[in-house]
Formats: structure tokens, sequence, C-alpha cells
């Protein structure tokens, strides 16, 4: 069968890639130490999955409304307004597959031939992807260690043309960790006051910042960003509900709302009934003391990591504010990162991902999402590795 030219858009995600190696390597016996995976190591907690339990006996098991329950557009609405002062009516969520299913559907329900969409690199494997599979044009913004992987309302206004149609935001970021403050959010609004560009805010790492970082949403700026943002979360990763797959957007553009959810009636439907009744759970708070035990956990272990891995000569990195990764620059060892991980995982048997896969080449991702007692190894490895000793 010949298959249609549109996947031809479409590339394999590096990241997925590289801890399917892994693991199979590990299954046949190779010593492998995979820092690859975006997944918590912790258990989604128990609070959560005594509510999936109650769905389950309570035959909670059938269709739902495409956009999610009443109940549970309501969850989403409540957190949006306490956690960060946000104002949505249940009519303005999406209750999706994952945040990666929010995304599809936006960027499908939105971009034509010839839009372009400004995505800051480095950025998460998906977004040009799915820009490209839809039709769109990225337009990348290249960033780097100095401005902390953040740009600047120079760098955003040189790239805005009138094609331009949207702006993905991610904060906290993966790869690099990297944090907006309030001050920073603002002068970009500054600079898409003028126009009529789209703002994708990807917050999935809201709840893991650390030290004296706060967060703070893209909408929650000024109601001019308010109106003009889709914010995009879920529970993957704060609550450590990678494998139940709920995510959520929220806008106030009624006519993109419409049609997502034309569009995911006839893809999904509606996503797993008792993944939403679980979801509530969360949403309401009810795991907020599992959460920050969660969080304190990745700041000690960000801590360690920094101080080993700026410890090996040739390799650096910035502390990062959010998420639970490190996006170590390698330049002075090895500019190819691709060649660097693959070298880096035959030779001593540690996964990480290569920077070119986040459109920055340079560097690696490596996940500190696992115990101390790995982190050490697998950093010891690496030193082992560059150092040659």
């Amino acid at each position: 069968m010949k298959i249609a030219n549109r996947m031809d858009r479409l590339s394999e995600s590096i990241t997925i890639a590289i801890t399917t190696l892994s693991r199979e390597l590990k299954a046949s016996g190779k010593d492998v130490l995979s820092f690859s995976a975006g997944e918590p190591d912790f258990g989604t907690p128990q609070v959560i999955k005594d509510a999936a339990i109650k769905a389950m006996e309570n035959d909670d098991t059938r269709y739902t409304a495409v956009e999610g329950t009443p109940s549970c557009r309501e969850a989403i609405c409540k957190k949006l307004k306490n956690d960060n002062n946000l104002d949505y009516d249940p009519s303005e969520i999406i209750a999706s597959v994952g945040a990666k299913h929010s995304l599809f559907n936006i960027f499908q329900a939105a971009i034509q031939e010839g839009d372009e969409v400004i995505i800051p690199a480095p950025y998460w494997v998906t977004y040009p992807e799915l820009v490209k599979y839809s039709g769109g044009t990225v337009v990348e913004i290249i960033t780097d260690d100095k401005s902390n992987f953040k740009i600047t309302p120079e760098q955003l206004k040189a790239a805005i043309t009138p094609k331009s149609k949207m702006l993905v935001l991610t904060t906290p970021s993966n790869p690099t960790g990297s944090v907006y403050t309030k001050e920073e959010l603002e002068a970009l609004a500054d600079v898409l006051k003028d126009t009529n560009i789209t703002v994708i805010s990807d917050e999935m790492y809201e709840k893991l910042v650390y030290g004296d970082c706060d967060f703070t949403a893209v909408a929650s700026i000024n109601n001019d960003m308010y109106q003009r943002t889709i914010t995009v979360n879920g529970l993957s990763k704060s609550v450590a509900m990678t494998g139940w797959r709920f995510g959520y957007l929220a806008s106030k553009d009624k006519e993109l709302i419409k049609a997502m959810k034309k569009l995911q009636s006839q893809s999904t439907s509606n996503i797993n009934s008792i993944t939403q009744a679980a979801a509530i759970v969360a949403l309401n708070g009810d795991a907020n003391e599992d959460i920050e035990s969660m969080r304190v956990e990745f700041e000690k272990r960000r801590d360690l990591a920094v101080e080993l891995m700026n410890d090996i000569k040739g390799l650096s990195v910035a502390k990062p504010d959010g998420a639970f990764y490190l996006f170590v620059n390698i330049k002075e060892f090895e500019q190819d990162s691709m060649k660097f991980s693959k070298d880096l995982l035959e030779q001593v048997g540690v996964a990480v991902v290569p920077g070119v896969a986040f459109g920055l080449d340079g560097y690696f991702r490596l996940s500190f999402a696992t115990d101390e007692a790995t982190i050490k190894e697998g950093i010891s490895r690496i030193k082992k590795f560059v150092e040659g000793n």
C-alpha cells in the first residue's frame, strides 16, 4: 500500500526511540542506565487510584461528552481559578488524551498551508512535528545558555511576519527546565499586543518549580494575553499519571473550541471515563501533599545532578528552575550531540537524549526523575566517558 504523502512530514520521536532502544538493550542483558524518559519514577498517589477504583465500582464506564464530563471540566475551571487566577467556563475547556492530543487538536483545527508558528529552540520534540503535519511552517527562535534558553522581546519581534499565526511558549521548559518570570512574560506580551498571534502556553510542569522561583501562567499576565492564549496542561508530570493520559486545554476562542470538539468527536471522542473521575481528585487538590513531596525530592536530585555534572571537564549545565531535566552543554567535548549520545550508550551504557532532537545541537538532555544512586552512577559513567579515566 502506498503511504499518504503527509506522513513524510513527520519524523519519529527521538526521545521515544532512544528510550525504546535502551529498554531493548537492557532486556538483552546489557547494563544500561536510562535518563531519556520524561516520566516521574513515583507511583500515582493512592487517593487518585482510589477514585479510579470507586468509578469502576460505580460503573462510571460509559461514553461521556466528547470534551469531558461536566464535573471534570468544572474541576479544571476550579483548578485554573485557584492556582492561576484565571476564569473559564466549562464550555471553554476540552479534556483530551494527554497534552500531546490537545496540541494535535489545536494545530489541526487552526493551521493551514503557509501559516507560520513561532517556536523557541530548544523545544519539546513534538511541537514542530505537529505544525509540519498540519501544513504550517515552523519559525525557530534560537536561544542559548546566556539567556537561560528564554527568548527576548527583540527576538520575538524580529520573528514576526504577516504570516505569523501562533507562538508556542513552554514554562517550565522541556528540555531546559527554564521558567519565564512574570516580568519576562510581560515584556513578550508588549510585543504581541498589536498582533493577531495566538499563544499556546504549555504549562505541563507548572507544579515542579524550585528554590525561589515562582510560576506565572501566561494567560494571567493581562486581559490581552488572557484572550489570545490557549493554556495546555495535564496531570502526567506533576501527579505521576503519565499512563493515565489526561490532558486539557482552556481557551476563550469559542470558534476554535467548537472546531476542536468536532475534530475530537471524529477521532478519539471522549477520553477514558475512569481517568476523568480520577483526575477530578487531583485537580481539586486532594493529592497536593503527594505533589509537594515529589517536588521536594526532585529538587534534591536536581541539586545533586547539577553538582556532579559540573564537576566533569568539558561539560557544563545551569541549574534549572523547573521540570526534571538537565540540558547539558557538551560543546567543548563534542559538537555532534547524536554521536555523543550514541557513543555514550554503546560505551558506558548511559542513555540520554541528544540536543539535536530539541532543535539545538551541542547539548544533551538528562532526566533526573530517578533515584539518587542511579543519578550518581550514571553521571560517574558520563565522567568516565568524557574524561577517559
